[in-house]
């Protein structure tokens, strides 16, 4: 299977749709809010993953740039 940030967006929105429907309460709720919760906590994770990647990128692609600098995490 091969997903997309793409269908991470569909995800998040398909949660808070969820989260938004007025017959939901009680431990219902509270599952979904659980839910929301870990959904949220992985995407946090693939996003900041995805950032990474492409701070890498963007690294080599301007690796025989004199005047390229570091991200502050890199420097020493």
């Amino acid at each position: 299977m091969r997903n997309t940030l793409g269908d991470l967006n569909n995800h998040l929105f398909a949660q808070l749709e969820r989260l938004g429907e007025e017959e939901l309460s009680g431990e219902k709720l509270n599952e979904e809010i659980n839910r929301a919760k870990s959904i949220t906590s992985v995407a946090t994770q693939i996003i900041a993953n995805g950032s990474l990647v492409l701070e890498a990128r963007k690294l080599m692609d301007d690796k025989m740039n004199a005047d390229t600098k570091l991200p502050k995490m890199l420097e020493g």
